[in-house]
């Protein structure tokens, strides 16, 4: 059955949607298309802070066609709805999902998902999440992080390579080592699955209710 299978993933440009991606592939799923919303006055990944073009250049480097929706809070569901339509039109049978144990937020996706007529997957559920963000590395990905919650990460994590010693850090600091509950955010910018590594520069921290967010931009030329 997989391999008939079509599959759109959702991509937010961070480490376990790309562990997704790869775990699918090397499933023998078939992904056809990447699916991203983005917020629309910003331009931006929503909580990742990473730029809608810097997106596109992973798209690119993945070599899978993006699919890009720009929203608004009000505006979300009405353009998840939207896209999940979209994907039926082109004959999508399956949308793939990186959640890892959060309940809510995987029942809030797969409820529309397959009201829209449309398979759920989740390559990574109910894993352990440090042996999960240790597969990640473990496959030859590399990621920074371009977000923090204030309240429980450290500021001097803001900006760095996620590492086995990062993880460590998570781990001694009492945080979900993935991330799971927004304790931090990363974007992917080499792997296996990219046909060359995304050159990107950081800039300004932008502190914005209770976290902070590194201003990540892609290389001119890029």
């Amino acid at each position: 059955m997989q391999k008939t299978e079509q599959c759109a993933l959702s991509f937010s440009g961070g480490k376990d949607s790309t562990l997704a991606l790869d775990r699918a592939l090397r499933q023998g799923l078939q992904v056809k298309a990447l699916v991203t919303m983005f917020d629309e006055a910003s331009q931006r990944v929503r909580f990742h802070g990473v730029p809608i073009t810097l997106i596109q250049a992973q798209a690119r480097a993945l070599g899978i066609p993006l699919l890009a929706y720009p929203t608004r809070p009000e505006t979300f569901e009405a353009v998840f709805l939207q896209a999940l339509g979209e994907l039926r039109q082109r004959e999508m049978t399956t949308l793939i999902f990186g959640n890892i144990h959060l309940v809510d937020v995987r029942a809030w996706y797969e409820e529309r998902t397959r009201a829209a007529g449309l398979f759920h997957r989740e390559p990574l559920w109910g894993e352990p999440p440090d042996m999960l963000v240790r597969e990640f590395l473990a496959r030859g990905y590399a990621a920074v992080l371009t977000c923090i919650e204030e309240a429980y990460a450290d500021p001097n994590w803001l900006g760095t390579s996620l590492t086995e010693e990062l993880i460590q850090a998570f781990e001694q600091a009492g945080i979900d080592p993935c991330g799971e509950r927004g304790e931090y955010h990363t974007f992917v910018h080499a792997g296996p699955l990219f046909s060359s590594p995304l050159a990107f520069r950081l800039g300004e921290r932008i502190s914005q209710s209770g976290f902070q967010l590194l201003d990540i931009q892609p290389q001119p030329g890029q």
